[in-house]
């Protein structure tokens, strides 16, 4: 089995836990989304689509596992760390790479490292994209112009 599926086992087995059927399936199509996007990106700009997938199908289960959004990136890196250590699918590097882009993806309007980007650009993707009919959030609206740029595409009018 790759370490991609490995690691989505073993995410599916934790949001399968939630008790509320609504948020269970916002979760899997949120990380599932985010990880479709990342590994899209991430080939576009040539880093590792695999490890950016694996990173975002961790990057909100900390939430999602606590009920809590209040500093879910950091907390969800830390989660990531022992996550990926108890799985054994990465090295160290990797393991740093993932964390990082983990503690990073909430700063949209900070620029960080280009896999950290890659992160948070998807999941701006997602949120912009996943239900058109919902407001741009004003901190991630110049990242979706930026990235409706990079990709061809027409920017979204702000409903």
């Amino acid at each position: 089995m790759s370490r991609l599926k490995e690691l989505r086992k073993y995410v599916d087995s934790e949001i399968n836990r939630m008790e509320d059927a609504q948020k269970r399936t916002g979760a899997i199509a949120h990380l599932y989304g985010v990880s479709l996007a990342a590994t899209m990106i991430a080939k576009k700009r040539g880093f590792d689509p695999e490890l950016c997938a694996m990173a975002a199908m961790l990057h909100d289960l900390h939430a999602y596992k606590s009920g809590s959004y209040d500093d879910h990136a950091h907390k969800g890196a830390e989660l990531a760390w022992k996550i990926l250590g108890e799985l054994n699918l990465t090295d160290e590097r990797e393991t740093e790479l993932i964390c990082s882009m983990i503690y990073h993806h909430d700063d949209k309007l900070v620029t960080d490292s280009p896999m950290d980007e890659v992160l948070k650009d998807a999941d701006v993707i997602h949120h912009c994209m996943n239900d058109l009919s919902k407001k741009i959030k004003e901190k991630e609206q110049k990242r979706f112009d930026s990235l409706c740029e990079e990709f061809g595409m027409q920017a979204a009018a702000q409903q």
